[in-house]
């Protein structure tokens, strides 16, 4: 929505031009979900600030919420026209509203606001599918191009991070029935389906939200997913973020890391790895996209005998042929192993698998993919237990790759038309078993350990453990015409490296981009046509070898350039007083009045005046009231009811006057209020996100529009500290008449104090280093908070007595990574007793295995060339800056231009990690 009831930007941080060139240079198609109610864990879900003073309901055809949002969908739905697909841009479907599926009583769906929000999209040129994301399949806002719906079946309670409801994924099995009801002729699509979970002030934190929902959870519920036949799966979140300035609602804080595959740091989660080998999967599975679940609701037991586990089957409609054993847990929280064999019915008969022997298992919290009459290119997989990653047809062979968890017993068989040949392994130091079966096939067993490769006369199958397949990319090179980098056709392979990003061909050449994780040798091996005798890694030619089966190997050393990071500790801090309001001669002459009478908030006041601060005009940050009275006396203190706090919402505080007031005396009373964000509004009809910010009621104890200064970061990125007013925050700022003073030394009063300093960055080409600030737990005078303030963004609110959040990553781009950089800190003391968060030196991580942000006492030192040469300092009850381990910049996702500042002789290089 507009920032102030009427002005729509798209400048500077707004413009999403950028975004859609990214899209498309990446080879990304993209959902846009514009709103106008988003949710999202924002503040107001979205909505702005204004509209929490703005009569009527909202998410209704309501005329005051039309008006509000007209002007906002006309305009950001014209940018999304001239992107979307029709019109040679990445955009291929559009989302109307978000969970449109609670209703306030006694109001219920509202047709005419779902219908005007649609005619609006069509009115500016949208021309593509319009959808909507149902919060469960409820049939709410069916009619619409494609109706989807939200599922997180696993739950938020990232405190428990082992624990599973029995029954967690039966919960979702009545989904396809669902899109028979609601949506038959199209696809069955799930727009929000669980990717990681958020977590309130005073969590858990997020790696244990990546542990909930971490590998197992993907291998359990994602691959249920497609025993549902769902052929659109978006997950939220692949990447959370960062909740920069008052972005965030009150449930979360500023790390939207969400335990998600891509950590906010940017680092890789194995669940991204995972996530790899299920989407390559569904890419070369075509057949699945005509598939329908066959025995929803009769799983147990079924093709196994085993009580103990469902299975669904799977089978291509139209080809009448493939068929999918999505095999599981009948109860989805143990750990116990379990053995099956499958019968199976297949194009030479009914088959019970394996057979040659042994017995198939399912270890815990796991589920696996069987496939029976599979086509790869020319060759027909009869069956295989051990699940397929990818294939590809190169130089017309067939490569195949599957895989399963270490040591597992597997089989494949193949169907031939003319005489079987004979299987041979080429490469690895496993062994197979065969077996001739009815209708010219043949059945290989295998145990899934490491890498062995075998030749079945035109096929060649790579049987892989979890850790070898995790190693393995499939790449494009890029067509041509307008969508060049969107095409799958052509595909190489290659095993090795942290994340690859691409690949081009030019006279024989492959040349590679991507990211390596450590500074020992690399191995590649690259699976392409015999046309391509040499390739590059980020611009330097590699040594190739050819294997004994034709594919090529080579070895890559990354080299680690030097960075030094600044010594915060002996930078030199400047420091002013924030909170001059509290002084007797402080004026606040042109400060707006709050004086209104009456309020158009649905929580009437308490109070003989409207103490909320949206109906002045007041919606984020920080905010300052100033009482003026009279002692009537004998007043003794002030008690007061404050709404907005983050934990309990409504906070309730008294406090005592140092000596009773004098009757007739004069006073003026100071409040600071940290607004923590709108509630968000997810009943439509409901006015949550009007929940008023401000003073609820006041007594006396003994006695019965604003603006914002810096519009180039918007009005989120600030609130009403003095220092915020000031622009102290900002670079350029002049500070040559302050006080010496560092953030070490604190505040022993309660009070704001400021502090501000510059320092420089020289990181080196060709490498990317994620930073972050770091604070570290005080429980000596726990109740203080800080802000953040880098190059005049406010990337972090740190609240010390409430957590968990520590560590706070500040991007490429906020930092000037070759440059003066400017970093300010606000420090608010809630109570007398000295509050610092003191600092410490430079920060990084030392060796693979050792990750930041679980003890909350990091270890400082001062960075050296290598990881091994860092020298130790301590660092409790500090500030300092980290390097974070195995960074990343996805291409995408995240960083879609970082392949534009390499530097061709020097590679990408990171310090090791082990998750």
């Amino acid at each position: 929505m507009s920032q102030n009831g009427g002005e729509i930007s798209f400048d500077g941080f707004r413009d999403l031009q950028p975004f859609f060139d990214a899209a498309m240079k990446a080879g990304l198609y993209v959902i846009a979900r514009p709103g106008p109610y988003i949710n999202a864990e924002t503040t107001g879900g979205g909505f702005p600030g204004w509209g929490t003073y703005t009569p009527g309901l909202w998410r209704t055809s309501n005329t005051s919420y039309v008006e509000a949002y007209t002007g906002y969908m006309k305009a950001i739905g014209a940018q999304i026209a001239k992107n979307q697909i029709t019109n040679g841009g990445p955009v291929i479907l559009v989302q109307t509203e978000n969970e449109y599926s609670g209703f306030e009583a006694p109001f219920t769906e509202d047709f005419t606001y779902e219908s005007e929000l649609k005619a609006v999209l069509r009115s500016v040129g949208v021309t593509v599918p319009l959808t909507v994301n149902d919060a469960w399949p409820g049939g709410h806002f069916v009619d619409i191009d494609i109706y989807g719906y939200d599922s997180y079946p696993n739950g938020f309670d990232c405190a428990h991070p082992n624990d599973w409801l029995p029954g967690a994924v039966d919960s979702t099995e009545y989904f396809w029935g669902a899109h028979l009801q609601f949506s038959p002729q199209s696809l069955n699509a799930v727009y929000e389906f669980q990717g990681g979970a958020f977590d309130p002030w005073g969590g858990a934190g997020y790696e244990g939200c990546s542990q909930l929902l971490g590998p197992e959870f993907e291998r359990v519920f994602y691959k249920n997913e497609f025993a549902e036949s769902n052929t659109l799966l978006n997950l939220y979140m692949i990447f959370g973020g960062t909740n920069w300035g008052g972005i965030a609602h009150p449930g979360v804080y500023t790390s939207y890391d969400y335990g998600s595959a891509i950590a906010e740091d940017r680092t890789l989660r194995e669940k991204y790895y995972e996530l790899k080998l299920q989407a390559n999967f569904r890419s070369v599975s075509p057949a699945f996209l005509t598939s329908r679940p066959i025995n929803i609701f009769s799983t147990q037991g079924s093709f196994t005998g085993n009580q103990a586990l469902k299975t669904t089957q799977v089978l291509d409609v139209v080809g009448n042929k493939t068929g999918f054993y999505v095999v599981r847990q009948t109860d989805a929280s143990t750990t116990a192993v379990q053995t099956y064999n499958l019968t199976l019915s297949t194009s030479i008969g009914t088959l019970t698998v394996p057979t040659i022997g042994g017995s198939l298992a399912l270890n815990g919290k796991d589920s696996k993919i069987h496939v029976v009459d599979y086509a790869a290119g020319s060759t027909t997989v009869l069956y295989s237990t051990g699940e397929i990653l990818t294939w590809a047809t190169i130089d017309k062979r067939d490569i195949i790759l599957v895989y399963g968890n270490a040591g597992e017993l597997h089989e494949t068989a193949f169907k031939f038309t003319s005489a079987i040949p004979a299987a041979t392994v080429v490469s690895g130091t496993g062994t197979i078993k065969t077996k001739v079966l009815a209708g010219n096939s043949l059945a290989l067993q295998y145990q899934t350990t490491g890498q062995t490769v075998v030749q079945v006369g035109n096929t060649v199958l790579y049987i892989l453990d979890r850790a070898n397949a995790y190693d393995f990319w499939v790449l494009h090179p890029a067509s041509t015409g307008a969508f060049a980098q969107f095409s799958t056709q052509n595909p190489i392979l290659v095993k090795g490296g942290y994340l690859l990003r691409s690949v081009s061909t030019t006279s024989g050449t492959l040349a590679f981009t991507g990211d390596l994780n450590s500074t020992a040798p690399v191995s590649f091996e690259i699976i392409a046509p015999a046309a391509f005798q040499s390739a590059t890694f980020n611009g330097v030619k590699l040594a190739l070898t050819k294997t004994r089966y034709g594919t090529l190997t080579a070895q890559k050393t990354a080299t680690l350039p030097a960075v030094t990071l600044p010594n915060l500790a002996a930078l030199k801090w400047k420091t002013a007083d924030s909170l001059p309001e509290i002084q007797s001669q402080y004026s606040d002459a042109l400060w707006t009045v709050a004086d209104h009478k009456t309020t158009i908030n649905p929580t009437p006041p308490n109070t003989t005046v409207v103490l909320y601060a949206g109906d002045y005009g007041f919606h984020t940050g920080n905010i300052l009231w100033r009482a003026h009275f009279n002692a009537t006396g004998p007043e003794t203190g002030f008690a007061a009811q404050l709404q907005g706090d983050a934990v309990t919402s409504a906070f309730n505080g008294t406090f005592s006057f140092p000596t009773v007031l004098p009757k007739g005396s004069t006073h003026v009373l100071t409040i600071l209020q940290d607004h923590m964000g709108n509630e968000e509004n997810w009943w439509a009809a409901g006015d949550d996100f009007k929940t008023p910010r401000g003073i609820l009621s006041y007594s006396f104890l003994g006695n019965p529009t604003t603006t914002y200064a810096d519009h180039s970061r918007g009005a989120f990125n600030e609130g009403g500290l003095f220092a915020e007013r000031q622009g102290w925050h900002l670079p350029g700022f002049n500070d040559a008449a302050w006080a010496v003073g560092a953030p070490t030394q604190g505040i022993a009063h309660a009070g704001v104090a400021f502090y501000r300093t510059s320092f420089d960055l020289n990181i080196p080409a060709g490498v990317d280093y994620p930073l972050a600030l770091v604070f570290t737990n005080s429980t000596a005078n726990p109740h203080f908070r800080a802000q953040l303030y880098v190059n005049g963004w406010q990337f972090g609110k740190y609240v010390n007595n409430i957590g968990p959040q520590t560590s706070f990553p500040v991007p490429q781009g906020i930092l000037n990574y070759n440059g003066v950089n400017t970093l300010g800190i606000s420090l608010w003391a809630a109570d007398a007793g000295r509050r610092s968060p003191g600092l410490a030196r430079s920060e990084a991580h030392r060796k693979g295995g050792e990750q930041h942000g679980t003890s909350g006492k990091p270890t400082c030192g001062v960075v050296a060339a290598l990881p091994s040469q860092l020298t130790d300092a301590k660092a409790r009850g500090s500030l300092c800056w980290v390097i974070f381990p195995t960074p990343l910049s996805v291409a995408g996702l995240v960083s879609l231009d970082v392949l534009d500042h390499v530097d061709g002789s020097i590679p990408y290089a990171y310090l090791p990690l082990k998750r």
